[in-house]
Order: C-alpha cells, then structure tokens, then sequence
C-alpha cells in the first residue's frame, strides 16, 4: 500500500477567507484532518478557522492534545506521541492535513511535528502549504507598512530580557512582537521610556470575529488573549 502524504496547512491568521485556495483544496481533499488543541473536547483556533470549509460527517477529526508546559521532556514526549498517531493514519494509505494558524514554517506547532516525523518516518512525504501570518494580517488591519526601501523588520517573541528588547527596538524600524501577553507591562514600561507609545499597537485575534484592537491607554494590567501581536512602527 502506498503511504499517506502529510500535509502542514498554514490557514490563515483567523478570517477563513484568507485561506489560500491551495489550503482549501487540500482540506476538501484530504480524508484525515489533524489539528492541536489544549483540552480534550476542545477545538483549536486552527480548527475553528477551517470549520466553515469542513463538513465532519466526511472527515476523521484527529485531535491532538498537548500538555500547557515548557518541560521540553514532557513536550517531546507529547510530540512523539503525536507523530505516531498521524502515522498510523499515513500507513494506511490515508493523506492527513495538520492544520495550524497562520504559516506552518513560522513559529508553528506543526514545526514539531515535521521535525519528529522526518526523523522517525523518513519514508512520509510532506509538504507545506503557505498561510498568511498574523504579521501580515496585523499590519493590514492596522494600515501600517512594515518596511519599505531599505527598513530593517524584526518579528520575535517578547521575552522578559528588556536589555534584550531594547536593542531590537532600537537597531529596526518596525518590530512585531508575539507572545507578547505575559510581559505586556514591562514591554509598556520600556517603549514608554523610548518615547515609541504613540507608535505602538496591539491586536488580539487579528481578522477574526472576535479581533481587538486596542488603545494603548487600556492596555496597562489589561488580560491579553496569549494571540496577541504589538507592532512598533517608527
């Protein structure tokens, strides 16, 4: 028999219309749809994207729980775990689309996956498919250019290095930081004292039905959705 063909969708950064039509062909066509997600029960943002293009009448929904960690045992461990449950999928001559918010190369669960699965199953075809990323989405809902000409761009998590952050900020002209929730207050502290407030914005969910923009005057202590994106557009 031949073996399934694994597929990183990248779909989009929450509006389904941004799925590219490469995406939705592969989602009609393939007959297993993996997706992660936190809880069992639960659907992943991924998955809620891809629900209005899905009928599950037709589909084997494989969703893959992950453990709220950053013990990189217990998450190899859970990865592991995973690519052998795609497999058996793949061994059955069953093509699997794992589908992942924004771009399947750009700091992407499905990253993991590809990485264990080349190493394990080398024999597996895989392909990725492009997606928009919440970069791109961003900076088109807030009608800021990233770069033109000559500018420098940096897209990088916020860490709570701030010697760090300062010298990203300052060496780039437009900067979009991710998980940016858990350090919001110091990144707030820090531009502030940089004098870059009035060029920093902030978006939850971007494109999607329940996307925020904020004012940064309500950001301080606010309880950001850990999808959130700050631009910093000198």
């Amino acid at each position: 028999m031949t073996i399934g063909k694994l597929y990183g969708l990248g779909v989009g950064p929450g509006d389904p219309e941004l799925i590219t039509v490469k995406a939705f062909r592969k989602l009609q066509e393939c007959p297993v749809i993996a997706y992660p997600k936190k809880l069992r029960g639960s659907k992943s943002y991924a998955h809620r994207i891809v629900d209005v293009y899905i009928n599950p009448a037709e589909k084997e929904m494989l969703g893959i729980v992950f453990p709220m960690t950053k013990e990189e045992e217990v998450l190899r461990t859970a990865w592991e775990k995973a690519a052998e449950e795609i497999y058996r999928y793949l061994a059955d001559g069953k093509d699997v689309a794992f589908v992942t918010e924004g771009d399947p190369m750009l700091f992407s669960t499905f990253i993991h996956l590809l990485g264990i699965m080349k190493t394990k199953h080398p024999e597996v075809p895989i392909e990725t498919v492009a997606g928009i990323s919440s970069f791109n989405g961003s900076a088109n809902r807030l009608g800021i250019a990233l770069a033109e000409g000559d500018d420098h761009v940096a897209m990088i998590p916020a860490t709570e290095n701030m010697e760090q952050m300062r010298q990203v900020i300052e060496s780039h002209d437009a900067i979009v930081f991710i998980k940016v929730a858990k350090v919001l207050d110091e990144m707030l502290d820090l531009l502030e004292e940089m004098k870059l407030l009035e060029k920093t914005h902030v978006v939850t969910k971007v494109t999607s039905d329940e996307e925020v923009i904020w004012n940064t005057d309500e950001l301080r202590g606010a309880d950001l959705n850990y999808l959130s994106c700050m631009v910093v557009r000198k």
